[in-house]
């Protein structure tokens, strides 16, 4: 492999979800070495929606903000120069990402999940993100998360393709690079603005699916699931997976977010960060045993595991938004 087609030095440290894995490679390729719970929280990521619509075969529960809204707030909160490439040319996009590694810079890419070879679930992801580090005549050299193999290959016809790929979640070809200023904010500065960002939208959000008024939403409706899936064996415990281990990091993104709010009780001495952390050390646990109730019901054919889980995400309403209505009070 000719050097200038590789960035040295890349290592996957085994991350759980896509984007804060691809944007630990870039940050530390800056000399910025942050963990994975720690960049999710400053790039304000924990939400909420319930997703269910006519095209949709079954009803989708997120538990974070849109694909790269992350990475534009991280990159705001960290002082970073983001810069993103967006083109229709495959011939363009490919030249977006030869330039930064020629410099020696790795590359994060946002594309469709389905087309990569490495990958296991084959399913239509628009909204995946990879740090791309070097190439050769015939594959791509990438970081993914440790559920996906960490440091991996894909062909370089699956990587246009799916950089290419449109549909819900895409992005033309987005490419994207991170520079940190020579001075750049004092950390433990930018913890306070990051969570009461995130607390505010998940407090006051503009549809009535979003935020904690979207967890009520789900308490009403996930008792209905049985009916509205003529697959419930496969639609169910499907659900579940992708709340658990489908790149969240556990309990639905809830797990990072109690380990970034230790974190910060660490950096801080605020009582109403630690309320926020306990609720949120809370919230983890009964999101896990959500996704396992939806999966009981999805195995046996019995609705009333899904009762239960009505009941559980009420309290998980009550309970998140205690913890937002204390974060949203620092400061």
């Amino acid at each position: 492999m000719h050097p200038s087609n590789m960035v040295r030095g890349v290592e996957a440290r085994g991350a759980r979800h896509c984007e804060t894995a691809a944007l630990g490679v870039l940050l530390r390729h800056e000399g910025i070495d942050l963990s994975e719970p720690m960049l999710f929280g400053l790039g304000s990521g924990l939400s909420f929606i319930y997703w269910d619509g006519k095209n949709l075969d079954f009803p989708f529960l997120g538990g974070r903000v849109r694909p790269f809204e992350l990475t534009r707030n991280l990159a705001a909160r960290l002082g970073l120069d983001l810069q993103v490439r967006e083109t229709t040319s495959p011939r363009k996009a490919w030249e977006h990402v030869t330039a930064p590694l020629g410099a020696g810079r790795p590359v994060g890419l946002q594309l469709d999940s389905y087309h990569l070879d490495y990958f296991g679930s084959k399913v239509h992801f628009g909204g995946h993100v990879v740090a791309l580090y070097g190439y050769d005549d015939h594959a791509a050299y990438l970081v993914d998360t440790e559920q996906q193999g960490g440091t991996v290959t894909t062909g370089l016809d699956g990587l246009a393709r799916a950089r290419a790929a449109r549909g819900p979640m895409t992005a033309r070809h987005r490419s994207f690079t991170l520079t940190a200023p020579e001075r750049r904010p004092a950390l433990h500065q930018q913890l306070v603005p990051a969570i009461t960002a995130c607390a505010e939208a998940f407090l006051h959000p503009p549809i009535a699916n979003l935020g904690h008024r979207g967890i009520e939403k789900a308490a009403g409706l996930v008792p209905t699931w049985l009916r509205r899936t003529d697959t419930p064996r496969r639609d169910l415990p499907q659900a579940a997976l992708l709340m658990e281990r489908g790149g969240t990091g556990g309990a639905l993104f809830r797990a990072f977010y109690r380990d970034f709010l230790a974190e910060c009780a660490g950096l801080l001495d605020d009582g109403r960060l630690r309320t926020g952390h306990r609720l949120y050390a809370e919230a983890a646990t009964l999101w896990t045993e959500t996704a396992a109730l939806i999966e009981e019901a999805g195995t046996s054919g019995d609705a009333q595991p899904l009762v239960r889980a009505g009941t559980v995400l009420g309290e998980l309403a009550r309970i998140e938004r205690e913890a937002m209505e204390a974060l949203s009070r620092l400061g």
